[in-house]
């Protein structure tokens, strides 16, 4: 019997993980603005002054998390020449689904050496966590900067960045320095915060706006030019993929995903070029999974809104109102056991970020004086992939 694997000796790509997620190019393309407003926001740290906090925004695929990486490490590699600065501590922590608790825990546990005890899990407040991180922080010394991606899904945000920008003034580091580096999908955040919260921060906003095609191309042509043997992409498939991307999402990251999956069916089709043809077939299997990505992205009473609303699009009883929707958002909580939200201001703050970010579309109606006027919502997106993303987030939390 013929092995399965002996036959595959050929392959179109020569580094495939280029087109990757988590690869980090040296030079940043198409971004010159925002690296110019990242700098400016950062060149107290050269001279040893405390750090401003900064807010990114943009939607996903837009660079946002790849131009923070690659200026903090411009920034580590620019301060080890200069003698008025500081060192530099950078800790990064994926606030999905987090509590303040397991943020500062994380953080604590990403400054402890490898002989240390992990902090606990549970069984200590908050408060301790916070002392602990302080007391670790002024044992190193030097600024840290501590990168909270999708802050926006943090449990109790206020609380984290109420304190940070207040630690040395009220006396919990002497030693250190620190400067929080927030980064969002939703424009919308920073108005979610407390009056006393956004007075503090003194944040600088850095907006990362959708790619055109055109900037796409110079993109994918750097990547493709590294992942692809030579002759084995033509230049009419990038094209296309930026095209698409750019008419979709404007993201970098949708549009790597047509190129790779499509250089996956040529390869699994034994072509010797990837063409049009492959792109378009594979811009269905790009969607579907760039929809169950978004969606683990939300928090995960967002999910079981939008859920809620692909179970209502099914039993065509859409267009729903709130209030229909909490009805049915009780049940599917209850089914996958989590505690429902109470309030019927918290499902409408969800609706409002899933219609900002595309999953729903939102329509008004006024029904006059006895009515007044009130929001109706429906599906954007395709409900099977609403039910699917929800089964697969699901098996991997049992």
């Amino acid at each position: 019997m013929t092995q399965p694997f002996s036959n595959m000796d050929n392959t179109l790509f020569e580094d495939k993980e280029v087109l990757s997620e988590d690869y980090q190019p040296d030079t940043i393309l198409e971004r010159d603005d925002e690296i110019r407003a990242y700098r400016d926001a950062l060149k107290d740290v050269l001279f040893g002054r405390n750090p401003s906090n900064i807010f990114v925004y943009g939607k996903t695929g837009v660079g946002k998390t790849a131009v923070t990486n690659y200026m903090l490490q411009a920034l580590e590699a620019e301060t080890e020449k200069r003698e008025e600065a500081d060192d530099v501590h950078v800790r990064i922590y994926n606030c999905n689904r987090g509590s303040v608790y397991g943020a500062v825990r994380s953080l604590v546990n990403k400054l402890r050496g490898e002989d240390e005890d992990p902090f606990p899990k549970t069984g200590l407040s908050t408060n301790i966590a916070f002392e602990t991180l302080y007391e670790k922080m002024d044992d190193i010394g030097g600024t840290f900067l501590f990168v909270l991606d999708e802050i926006d899904h943090l449990s109790d945000a206020d609380e984290l960045l109420y304190e940070f920008p207040r630690a040395r003034a009220n006396g919990h580091i002497t030693e250190s320095k620190v400067g929080v580096i927030g980064i969002s999908n939703n424009y919308r955040f920073r108005d979610s915060l407390s009056p006393k919260v956004r007075d503090t921060l003194m944040e600088k906003e850095i907006s990362f706006s959708p790619y055109d095609a055109n900037e796409l191309r110079s993109i994918l042509d750097k990547r493709a030019e590294k992942a692809f043997r030579d002759g084995a992409c033509s230049e009419s498939a990038i094209q296309l993929c930026a095209a698409l991307a750019a008419q979709d999402t404007g993201g970098a990251r949708q549009a790597l995903d047509l190129l790779r999956t499509g250089g996956d069916l040529a390869e699994s089709e034994g072509d010797s070029m990837v063409t049009d043809e492959h792109i378009q077939d594979a811009r269905e299997k790009v969607r579907r999974g760039r929809v169950t990505n978004k969606i683990r992205d939300q928090t995960i009473h967002g999910q079981l809104v939008l859920e809620s609303v692909a179970r209502l699009e099914c039993e065509e009883k859409t267009p729903s109102r709130s209030k229909e929707i909490r009805n049915v958002y009780e049940t599917v909580a209850d089914h996958y056991a989590y505690d429902p939200l109470t309030s019927l201001k918290s499902i409408q703050n969800h609706l409002g970020t899933l219609e900002m970010l595309g999953f729903l579309s939102k329509t008004e109606y006024n029904d006059g004086k006895r009515g007044g006027s009130y929001f109706v919502y429906e599906l954007s997106v395709d409900a099977d992939a609403v039910f699917e993303a929800r089964k697969q987030i699901e098996r991997e939390r049992k």
